[in-house]
């Protein structure tokens, strides 16, 4: 008997041993794949410093208004139940700096409520006063986004199309600056960076503006100069019309037909001229539910793309090696929170694992190179980027850092939200487009106002509860790790214990007054 209990010990010991051994492999992995993907940014960060080095100043061309070379343009603006924000939108695109008849807006709106009648009054209003403006109304919202921008094709009179979202104000001078670069037959699309008229309103908004300042200028940018592969962003660009059409139109197959088309439209040759240094203001999500479903959307959006492109982008001849690396990396970065919420779940059992596995946690330290990837690109983007103009304060230098330890642990919080994401997109899994509410006026109060608003979410969901058992699951790690001398991954822990708990707090702080 003695000796069977012995055995037993001893295959107990050995299962708990290879079970180690297993999460060690899977973490791993997880992690080479997060540091892989960084290093690459880290490549577009070079790639951004390099060309601003050797190109110190930077003019964009525009049109006089009586340049006899003007084009026609037609401005679509798709929306869907933004009764916040449609009228400021149109009252912005009308007073373009652009002869009033070289362009005509087409508001395409698949609104179910009060938006409609706003829409109508204000499109009335301006037709009165001779500009060429339609109110195009759907009902049944088929495809989406997508539907309504391929269902307006055939109206649209211009032989390029600019399109903004809902919740931008561009500025007087976009159609200006923006089409003297189709001059160039190579040229499909036109794309502007992001600018952000509520970025200091809070925390929220703050890392929001922290994390697209990244995209607009180290990722567009250097993607730009190292003649890469970018995306159309949605919004804030002009496309040349016959370009759609080659490329096979709008598609409602993914979340993010935006991503999908432009990358359909460069792998037929054609390049997308990215304007870092001409903005496009647009409003951030105010509350974290509606940040949560807008992150949501991306996220799987991405994945169903990378299952739609990337053999594509593959078997293409019209691309090189590294502008394939590239392409494949941006569309499998999307799946970056999925290996960090497998990295942090299999941590767990690791953590106790370390000491009998007989390994060195300095094995795993090879990891701190993607967060110096992501310090040194954050801090590009936000501190040193080429379009500021004056040089940045030791105050800006600090509270940037403080941003920035905050942001790692709040983004690692919305790791499970967008690994479901990740994994219903790679699934092929269908859902509807559900677009972020905006609040306009609202969104300049630092107070709760928008709780009132119609479009501010009412339930709380599963993930939330979920969210909150993971922060207590980490935080009880954190502490047993810290009190039993096993602190392999008590900060990283910490780190999650607290990004998980910051994001359910504020999805159940955030919901609409009952």
């Amino acid at each position: 008997m003695y000796g069977l209990h012995t055995l037993f010990q001893a295959l107990k010991y050995q299962a708990f041993v290879d079970f180690g051994y297993l999460m060690l492999l899977i973490y791993f992995i997880a992690m080479a794949l997060v540091t892989s993907y960084c290093l690459l940014q880290f490549h577009l960060l070079y790639l951004y410093k390099r060309f601003h080095r050797e190109n110190p100043k930077i003019t964009y061309r525009q049109y006089e208004m009586d340049d006899p070379n003007i084009p026609f343009v037609t401005v679509q603006l798709p929306m869907f139940n933004e009764m916040y924000v449609a009228e400021r939108i149109i009252d912005c695109v009308v007073q373009q700096e652009y002869p009033k008849d070289k362009f005509e807006i087409h508001v395409l709106d698949d609104s179910t409520d009060e938006t409609v009648e706003i829409v109508a009054k204000k499109v009335a209003e301006y037709k009165a006063l001779g500009f060429n403006i339609e109110h195009i109304h759907r009902v049944n919202r088929q495809g989406y986004k997508a539907g309504a921008l391929q269902e307006a094709m055939p109206r649209a009179n211009g032989e390029y199309i600019a399109i903004f979202d809902a919740d931008f104000t561009p500025r007087t001078d976009f159609l200006r600056k923006t089409m003297p670069y189709f001059e160039d037959e190579k040229v499909g699309i036109v794309q502007t960076r992001w600018e952000h008229i509520n970025a200091n309103q809070s925390m929220i908004t703050r890392m929001q503006a922290l994390q697209l300042n990244v995209h607009f200028t180290v990722e567009q940018a250097g993607r730009s100069y190292g003649n890469l592969l970018l995306q159309f962003n949605g919004t804030a660009g002009v496309w040349r019309k016959k370009v759609i059409g080659e490329a096979g139109g709008w598609q409602s197959d993914t979340l993010t037909e935006d991503l999908d088309l432009s990358f359909r439209a460069q792998i037929m040759g054609y390049k997308i001229q990215y304007l870092e240094k001409l903005e496009s203001p647009a409003e951030l999500p105010i509350e974290m539910n509606a940040l949560k479903g807008q992150q949501f959307r991306w996220n799987k959006g991405g994945a169903q793309n990378s299952r739609k492109l990337i053999k594509l982008i593959w078997n293409t001849d019209k691309l090189n090696f590294i502008q394939k690396t590239h392409a494949i990396s941006q569309l499998l970065a999307y799946g970056v929170f999925l290996y960090m919420f497998v990295a942090g779940l299999s941590s767990i059992p690791l953590a106790f694992a370390f000491s009998e596995l007989g390994i060195s946690t300095h094995f795993l330290s090879f990891s701190v190179l993607g967060l110096f990837s992501v310090a040194a690109i954050s801090y590009t983007a936000n501190i040193t980027a080429a379009l500021r103009e004056t040089a940045p304060t030791l105050k800006e230098k600090l509270q940037f850092f403080g941003l920035f330890f905050s942001f790692m642990p709040i983004s690692l919080g919305l790791s499970l939200y967008n690994t479901i994401a990740v994994i219903e997109g790679y699934m092929g899994k269908a859902s509807s487009f559900v677009r972020t509410p905006k609040y306009g006026a609202m969104a300049a109060n630092k107070d709760n106002s928008f709780k009132k608003a119609s479009y501010t979410a009412r339930k709380i969901s599963w993930v939330t509860y979920a969210e909150g058992l993971m922060a207590l699951i980490f935080l009880t790690t954190a502490i047993i790790g810290a009190v039993t001398g096993n602190g392999a991954f008590v900060l990283f822990h910490s780190m999650l214990a607290f990004g998980f708990g910051t994001i359910c707090y504020y999805s159940i702080k955030h919901l609409r007054y009952r």
